[in-house]
């Protein structure tokens, strides 16, 4: 079974191909070096910060599924909530209520 950065790196490496971009002309669009983008998108490195993020995001020119993928994917990898959905939390007390209740009816059934 894949760990989660694998499965980052792998969705990574699968676009980027797509879109059939080497290695090193990537990393240096996403402001990291080769060996460090090679690491991403074989899993031995989890995903860096929101702006490498958002920098693969634009160069891949990703579909919307995609991208809710790709960042549920970086958050898994990270230990942390989707990006998208951690801004909306931040702001919205709605919604951080709503979880909550959801949390607790759900129990141990989403684990």
């Amino acid at each position: 079974m894949l760990t989660d950065p694998q499965r980052f790196g792998a969705l990574l490496k699968e676009k980027r191909n797509e879109r059939e971009i080497t290695i090193r002309p990537m990393a240096e669009r996403a402001g990291v070096s080769a060996g460090y983008y090679c690491d991403i998108e074989s899993g031995r490195r989890s995903p860096p910060d929101r702006a490498f993020l958002d920098a693969v995001v634009g160069i891949l020119l990703l579909t919307d599924e995609d991208k809710l993928t790709l960042y549920d994917l970086w958050g898994k990898a990270r230990s942390a909530s989707p990006p998208d959905l951690t801004e909306y939390i931040n702001r919205s007390k709605a919604a951080r209520i709503a979880l909550r209740i959801a949390k607790e009816k759900a129990g141990d059934a989403d684990r």
